[in-house]
């Protein structure tokens, strides 16, 4: 395992607890400016708020867009994303429409994702859910997103299912450098946020980058350690 990989550069801090508080959002910036990490990740309703708080900070503000089941409608996800980048949101994980994919119309999928592209002009990462595609599925949904534009193909939502290093690797080779990955859903362990790293992805989405980065600094600065 390479203990040299910097875990807290690729991690964007979710907060997606319907529930959470302000204390709870302001808490979650303060983490992610803390320990360097790319940005925090929040529902819409709370971008401006992460936005002024991370005013002159480096962590950008995420959102996610047709969160988590991409059934929305076209004009809703394309009004959710506008309004977002015009409360701050530089980054948007937009969940592709899985039914339109299976019913067996890539164009609509194609069609709402380049759109959000051009009307937003931010970075987007389409999340293609592959928990609930099979595997010809998931190379059409990578095919689709690559021609519409996108910035990032990422993996889940982390409601049906979690990154796998497989997956990781499929939008890897097809890909062939064209995009960033993300890997998201299920990363509990160091081992784990290692692998997936190791596979290709370039950002962890994840609610538990604190403890990730506990994990890899007990390793590399054992308590009983020599001083």
């Amino acid at each position: 395992m390479d203990q040299e990989i910097d875990i807290a550069r690729t991690i964007d801090h979710a907060l997606l607890n319907p529930a959470a508080t302000t204390e709870e959002i302001q808490r979650c910036c303060n983490e992610a400016w803390q320990h360097n990490f790319p940005t925090v990740c929040v529902y819409p309703s709370a971008v401006r708020e992460a936005t002024e708080y991370l005013y002159g900070k480096a962590p950008a503000v995420c959102t996610v867009i047709g969160f988590p089941t991409g059934a929305t409608t076209s004009a809703t996800k394309i009004y959710e994303a506008a309004e977002a980048v015009e409360n701050g949101a530089s980054e948007l994980d937009v969940v592709i429409n899985l039914g339109w994919l299976k019913s067996g119309f890539p164009e609509r999928v194609n069609r709402e994702i380049a759109e959000i592209c051009e009307e937003t002009g931010v970075i987007v990462k389409a999340i293609i859910e592959t928990g609930l595609l099979t595997q010809e599925e998931k190379c059409l949904a990578i095919e689709v997103c690559l021609d519409a534009g996108v910035d990032f193909i990422k993996t889940n939502t982390g409601w049906f299912g979690g990154a796998t290093v497989a997956d990781v690797e499929l939008i890897r080779e097809m890909s062939r450098g064209q995009v960033g990955i993300k890997a998201s859903g299920g990363i509990r362990t160091m081992e784990s946020a290692i692998a997936l790293i190791e596979a290709g992805a370039h950002r962890l989405g994840t609610s538990r980058g604190i403890q990730l980065i506990q994990q890899q600094e007990k390793i590399s600065y054992p308590e009983d350690a020599d001083a």
